[in-house]
């Protein structure tokens, strides 16, 4: 690591992200609303958004900083076992493709904000929209802190805030005041500045990369070369646990680990309120459609990005901390002024997810908690007031977490949401397709698969770690090593599927289904679209 502040990639740097702080404080005069007082236009940008809007808001949101530095910093740990967020970005959208589209109809026909607000309209039970909610706000707050971590990571290696021994505030004052500026053009401009910031953000990454695939392996002599070192590298024992550091292939005993976490991951991505509020933000289901379809060119971006962990190998980079590895690899690399605009590109991709993360908690405690337990008469323009400020809330809460906990305490939660938020598929996705499941059943699956996830989870040790050292155990019956979401989601659906039949066989009452089959296929220009409001979400129709 050099010494000192990198003052030519600092100002490159402080150029981008006081160009994106202008966007994002002019994003409120961008698709200007006719009433500002409205939760749809708020959080959800007047569901007004085109293809290339969408696919650059959906791209900003799923890409974010995190995966920009812990994909390849997985691959520099662990070497192949790192890939598995390929496959899974893969499999991911032949399966939203079945039903988001569906989604995005039916809450377009109900104004529904939130997956929340679809689960009490499908199966009118508060209580299963109110763990569907509480759930996504679990598994939201750490995403967020996991972003101002990947800003972290860049100011650290630019030299930015001193050493260890410098005082904290001046240590901590560049993440202070990227956090205060976050919060403040969400908070004026809601959706529409991610919405507006993503197009640099995207732009800015895909330019990265690929001068970084190129640049990189000719000054390292060539891809045979790299992966000859980071071989070499990854055959060496870890002193930690015995054995090889890592694998350029996965070994057969990691295979049913590598499997599982990649399609239970592919199950989970869809399932983050974030992913959900980008989704929504567009203006017809054949938006989401194409997006379903183009898409997959991030796939091929996230391809080329993990191959960086084996150049960070292969340049000798040595940090203590993984997270680092990619960032220092910039600094090593790249002229100072480009390695600028790699470190903006990371810390925009922080800024774009993280603000769409906030807004996205926000809507689920306004729609989900506030207005259905709290204040049932909530006015839209009240509704959005208090959007505002829980988005403030989520925010400092996310700071404080990062300020005050260490690293990997972040980085466990975040394994945790992405256990917990599957539990929330058999309500949403299954919901979407039959209303056979009974509602009783489908919180008790719920309960058990949350209950399972987080107790498997805690008994998992590392080196390093004596609870929550990963997110893979042992598979009861199957006796092979798993990811624990996949098996906590399997234990739900078996529970929620037993106690339907027993339900429904002692006549337990059901909720109300407040849609019909024809919600599901309606689109924009269709009559009665937005129109025809439940009483819960009365008044919030654009």
């Amino acid at each position: 690591m050099k010494d000192g502040v990198n003052g030519v990639a600092l100002a490159v740097f402080i150029f981008f992200f006081l160009a994106v702080t202008v966007m994002g404080f002019l994003a409120a005069r961008w698709r200007k609303a006719e009433n500002e007082h409205s939760l749809d236009e708020w959080g959800l940008g007047g569901r007004s958004f085109g293809t290339w809007v969408t696919w650059f808001l959906l791209g900003g949101d799923l890409y974010t900083a995190y995966t920009f530095v812990a994909v390849p910093a997985a691959i520099y740990a662990a070497g192949a076992a790192g890939f598995f967020a390929v496959p899974y970005t893969i499999l991911v959208y032949p399966l939203i493709f079945t039903f988001l589209p569906r989604l995005w109809s039916v809450s377009h026909k109900h104004g529904y904000v939130t997956t929340s607000d679809f689960v009490r309209g499908r199966f009118g039970s508060k209580g299963l929209s109110l763990a569907v909610a509480v759930t996504g706000i679990l598994a939201t707050m750490p995403y967020i802190a996991l972003q101002l971590v990947g800003i972290q990571a860049v100011l650290d290696v630019m030299g930015v805030g001193g050493g260890e021994n410098t005082n904290w505030f001046v240590k901590d004052l560049p993440l202070l005041i990227a956090f205060g500026v976050l919060a403040a053009y969400t908070y004026s401009s809601g959706l529409r500045a991610p919405a507006l910031i993503a197009f640099v953000k995207d732009t800015l990454i895909y330019i990265v990369i690929a001068v970084a695939i190129i640049y990189i392996p000719i000054k390292l002599g060539g891809f045979d070369d790299i992966f000859a070192k980071a071989g070499e590298a990854f055959s060496q024992t870890n002193p930690a646990t015995g054995k090889p550091r890592g694998a350029l292939t996965p070994a057969e005993p990691g295979q049913w680990t590598y499997a599982t976490l990649a399609l239970g991951s592919a199950l989970a991505l869809f399932m983050y309120p974030h992913s959900i509020t980008a989704t929504l933000s567009s203006r017809s289901r054949d938006v989401i459609r194409r997006n379903t379809t183009i898409l997959p060119l991030y796939s091929l971006m996230l391809g080329l990005l993990a191959l960086l962990g084996f150049m960070a190998i292969a340049a000798g980079v040595k940090v203590t901390n993984g997270q680092l590895a990619i960032p220092q690899l910039f600094e090593d690399m790249f002229p100072s002024w480009f390695a600028g605009v790699a470190f903006a590109a990371i810390g925009i991709g922080a800024l774009v997810p993280a603000a769409i993360m906030s807004i996205a908690a926000a809507n689920l405690f306004t729609r989900n908690i506030y207005k259905d337990f709290i204040k049932p008469d909530a006015t839209p323009k009240e509704e959005t007031r208090v959007s505002k400020l829980v988005s403030l809330l989520v925010k400092v809460g996310a700071l404080v977490f990062v300020l005050t906990m260490d690293k990997t305490v972040a980085i466990n939660f975040q394994l945790l949401g992405g256990i917990w938020i599957l539990q929330t598929f058999p309500a949403l996705v299954g919901g979407l397709f039959t209303r056979w499941f009974h509602r009783w059943a489908l919180l008790a699956g719920w309960a058990v698969g949350m209950l399972y996830g987080t107790f498997a989870a805690y008994g998992v040790a590392s080196p390093t770690q004596k609870h929550f050292g990963g997110s893979a155990k042992e598979i009861p019956g199957i006796g092979e090593i798993g990811y624990i979401g996949l098996t906590a989601f399997v234990l739900n659906v078996v529970v929620t599927v037993v106690l339907t039949f027993v339900l429904k066989a002692a006549k337990a009452p059901d909720g109300v289904d407040e849609t019909k089959p024809s919600d599901y296929t309606a689109d924009a220009g269709d009559p009665g679209v937005a129109v025809e409001l439940p009483p819960a979400t009365a008044g919030t129709a654009h």
